[in-house]
């Protein structure tokens, strides 16, 4: 019953780390980004707010790979969620 309980936990963080959400990087906090994309951990995330406080708002999903970390794959995995502008959760 154990086992079966351990495996069910791992299945569900497993699959919890899969799932984006829609965020905007223009807005969002350090933690909010990290929580949200897909390969974008803290230090990533927060890379982004410090890029976006040095440099302005990002213009375009492809400004992101002005970062340092985030590449073609990351953007690639994201595109759905990634957003400029509007207010989200």
């Amino acid at each position: 019953m154990l086992k079966k309980l351990l495996m069910a936990v791992a299945a569900l963080a497993f699959s919890a780390t899969l799932w984006a959400a829609p965020v905007n990087i223009n807005q969002a906090s350090a933690q909010k980004i990290a929580s949200s994309l897909n390969g974008v951990g803290l230090v990533k995330a927060q890379a982004i707010v410090d890029y976006r406080e040095q440099h302005g708002a990002f213009q375009s999903v492809q400004d992101l790979a002005k970062v340092k970390g985030i590449g073609a794959k990351t953007l690639e995995d994201n595109a759905d969620d990634i957003r400029l502008e509007g207010d989200l959760p």
